[in-house]
C-alpha cells in the first residue's frame, strides 16, 4: 500500500546527496515555493576549505540560506547547509550539533548521519531526499527515516548523474517514492499544502 504522502504535517525537508547532486539542487531551488513552512537541511558531499557554496545557493533562491551553526535552532522558512568537514547532527530539541568524529562512507559531513539523527528527532514530520552520488552514504539513514513513519524520495537512477547511490537506497527498500527532478520539485512544493481537513 502506497504511503499517504499527505497526511502528516512536515516540520523538515533533509536532502543529501553526492556527485551530481549539486547540479539537482540548482535546478530545484530557482522553483521552490517561497512561503515553505518547513525547513530545509543540505547535506552535501563537500571538500574542506569550499566555502563558496552557500553563496551558490543563495543566488538560486529569495529564501534565507546559511550554514548549520553549532546549537542554532531549526526554523522554518530556512535552508540550512551542513558545514564542510563536520557531521551535522539533528538533536531531540531541534537544534544543530556539530561532530568531527570520524568520517562515515569516507564523508563527513556524512548524509547517514544527519538523516539518522533527524529521523530520531523529527520521526512522521519528516521528509528526506537523496540525490545523485557514487557511495552507499545516505541509504541507510533513509531507511531509518523510513521506519520512522517520514516520507523518503529518491532521485530516480535512471536520471542520476552517478546512480549508485539512489541505487543503494532502492535496494535497501528505503524509497517511498522514486522521482525525477521536475517530480521532485513538485512534490516540495505540494508538501504541507495539500493536507486533507483534518489531517493537520
Amino acid at each position: 500500500m502506497e504511503k499517504e504522502i499527505f497526511m502528516n504535517k512536515y516540520e523538515l525537508l533533509i536532502i543529501g546527496g553526492s556527485a551530481g547532486g549539486l547540479e539537482v539542487l540548482l535546478e530545484v531551488l530557482p522553483q521552490l515555493r517561497t512561503d515553505l513552512d518547513y525547513a530545509v537541511v543540505l547535506v552535501m558531499h563537500r571538500r574542506g576549505g569550499d566555502s563558496l557554496l552557500t553563496g551558490l545557493l543563495s543566488d538560486k533562491t529569495k529564501l534565507a540560506v546559511k550554514e548549520a551553526e553549532e546549537k542554532e535552532a531549526i526554523r522554518p522558512g530556512v535552508i540550512y547547509i551542513a558545514p564542510a568537514d563536520y557531521h551535522l547532527l539533528i538533536e531531540n530539541d531541534k537544534t544543530f550539533s556539530l561532530d568531527y568524529s570520524e568520517k562515515i562512507h569516507y564523508s563527513r559531513p556524512a548524509i547517514d548521519a544527519s538523516f539518522e539523527t533527524a529521523a530520531e528527532a523529527y520521526g512522521p514530520l519528516l521528509a528526506g531526499v537523496l540525490l545523485s552520488g557514487a557511495n552507499a552514504d545516505g541509504a541507510e539513514g533513509l531507511l531509518q527515516i523510513k521506519q520512522a513513519g517520514g516520507l523518503t524520495i529518491v532521485q530516480d537512477p535512471d536520471e542520476a548523474s552517478v546512480s549508485y547511490m539512489p541505487q543503494q537506497a532502492i535496494e535497501k527498500n528505503a524509497a517511498d517514492k522514486i522521482l525525477t527532478t521536475r517530480q521532485i520539485i513538485g512534490l516540495l512544493n505540494e508538501l504541507n499544502h495539500s493536507i486533507k481537513p483534518g489531517n493537520r
